[in-house]
């Protein structure tokens, strides 16, 4: 994707600042045969049976190489869509245990974040993010008080979006991306949200209309993930929700935390998951990689394009059972 050229437009956008409503957005096109897939044709997803936060994601963290990121400007993408609890929205403790695990390798942490509904840094106040930052010392970057220049226009090739999404420029100048998501349904439309889903918050809250009332809105959150690719991700799976979401569902604990590079299989396996306990219609039609999401993102080589692609790894003895009845969902 380096060396696209880029061109100017002026745009109106409503979420971009009030001290730079209009200004210059660049733009990057980018082909879908820039897209760098795996290189690998197996990916690998870690799975750990737990309810302690702090020791399984500290014990996922060790299959990947974090000391690489020392010195590195790493930013953090968790789930913080709204104000409502856990599973809805990132669990305090993966925040900061993310966070500790990161700082003690040496990375320097940003944290950018823009919620679906509501005000982005009341929400993240209300969680007790921002004095946990505070504390920690990661920088957090609201998106929705970015200024026009501080976003990206990104125009796919072949794209469901009718002039592409803006995009954060605050991941596109990381040196590594790390992503959190929760399992839980998406009702009104995206039908799941986990890591596939979780990107739509890296672009303007001004783009959500265009997304939200498209018919291929599951094949436009595929697309946004062409924009980056992601060092590794976390799936806190303790809780979810099978029905209704993103905000408040159906109650479930299967007692996971998922890890992986890949978003097709992370969100893959989060599918089987669901279907294991029991979901909507939308998620548990047809095989799974027919799942939209899942499936525009194979087109575009995001990751795995099929089942017998996915390692799955039970990381502790516990996991084994659940691990045996997601490879059969699959």
């Amino acid at each position: 994707m380096k060396g696209v050229a880029a061109i100017f437009s002026m745009v109106f956008s409503g979420c971009l600042g009030k001290s730079d409503i209009f200004g210059h957005i660049e733009e990057k096109n980018i082909s879908i045969k820039e897209v760098i897939p795996l290189k690998k044709s197996m990916s690998k997803v870690f799975l750990i049976k737990t309810d302690d936060r702090e020791s399984g994601i500290k014990e996922l963290l060790k299959y990947f190489d974090i000391e690489s990121l020392s010195g590195k400007r790493v930013v953090l993408k968790a789930n913080y869509n709204s104000q409502d609890p856990f599973p809805a929205s990132t669990h305090i403790d993966t925040f900061g245990t993310l966070v500790d695990a990161l700082q003690e390798k040496g990375a320097n942490l940003v944290l950018a974040e823009r919620s679906g509904t509501g005000d982005t840094r009341k929400t993240l106040k209300e969680a007790g993010v921002l004095e946990l930052a505070n504390k920690k010392g990661v920088d957090v970057v609201i998106l929705d008080e970015l200024k026009s220049s501080d976003w990206i226009r990104i125009k796919p090739d072949l794209t469901n979006w009718r002039n592409g999404f803006l995009f954060a420029k605050v991941f596109e100048g990381a040196d590594a991306i790390v992503q959190t998501c929760c399992l839980k349904t998406h009702m009104y439309g995206g039908h799941f949200t986990m890591s596939l889903k979780n990107s739509v918050g890296m672009v303007a809250k001004d783009d959500m209309s265009e997304l939200h009332s498209s018919s291929y809105q599951r094949q436009m959150i595929a697309e946004i993930n062409t924009a980056y690719e992601p060092e590794f991700i976390i799936m806190d799976g303790i809780k979810g929700f099978s029905k209704g979401g993103p905000g408040r569902g159906t109650l479930i604990e299967p007692g996971i935390i998922i890890a992986s590079r890949d978003r097709v299989a992370t969100d893959a396996v989060g599918v089987a998951v669901l279907r294991i306990y029991g979901t909507t219609t939308e998620v548990s039609k047809g095989n799974i990689f027919e799942q939209e999401q899942i499936a525009r993102a194979v087109e575009l080589g995001l990751g795995v394009s099929k089942p017998n692609e996915i390692e799955i790894i039970p990381v502790n003895t516990q996991a084994q059972d659940i691990c045996s009845k997601i490879k059969n969902e699959l």
